[in-house]
């Protein structure tokens, strides 16, 4: 007979993901034990096997959860109405958002990826490319002639996630910035910079 769900089931595979989390960000993947989790949930591997089959599973739920956030976001907005610029305002301000909020997720997310078996890893970089993909769309909106030739949609829109996706190391969220402000701040030198763009063959 099947072993019956707690009415709280949910709830209690979200606080696994949330300590495994922050051990795998401060241990790194490979360091953190099936027991140090167990300990961290304050409960037996026994009891933990119930809501996740080995530790990769719980990595890999770490990043799935985390990339999905990021890239229904990510699509949300570039479907959404709006002017591009204030669509890019909107989306940093977002993706800062859940930055702070799931700062050791992120980390987890940049650092450990190849401890993911194959198929999983292919899974969450597919999600990745969906992020970028809508990023892309979104810079291209602000200035279309620019972005004609493809030539620069990959790495304009690189350089926008490079801006924001490191600030688990250094970002204070108690600094002299808030989170909404240095969001704010990347978007507008995006937003110029991009305007600024020539189609290829003009001169800057």
């Amino acid at each position: 007979m099947a072993r019956t769900r707690s009415i709280n089931y949910a709830d209690k595979r979200q606080d696994i993901l949330d300590k495994a989390a922050e051990l795998f960000a401060a241990r790194g993947f490979h360091a953190a034990s099936i027991s140090d989790i167990a300990k961290s949930c304050n409960t037996s591997k026994s009891a933990l096997y119930h809501y996740y089959a080995s530790k990769e599973a719980i990595l890999f739920a770490v990043m799935e959860d985390h990339t999905k956030q990021l890239a229904e976001i990510a699509e949300d907005i570039a479907l959404g109405k709006g002017q591009p610029g204030s669509k890019l305002q909107k989306l940093s301000r977002a993706f800062m958002a859940l930055y702070v909020k799931a700062a050791a997720r992120h980390k987890v997310l940049l650092n450990d990826l190849d401890a993911l078996p194959a198929a999983q890893k292919k899974h969450v970089v597919r999600l990745e490319r969906q992020i970028i993909g809508n990023v892309q769309k979104i810079l291209e909106d602000i200035n279309p002639d620019a972005f004609a030739g493809g030539h620069l949609r990959h790495a304009v829109s690189m350089i926008f996630m490079g801006a924001i996706n490191w600030t688990h190391i250094w970002f204070d969220p108690e600094g002299p910035l808030t989170a909404d402000e240095f969001a704010d701040l990347v978007a507008g030198m995006m937003s110029a910079s991009v305007m600024a763009l020539k189609p290829r063959g003009e001169s800057l």
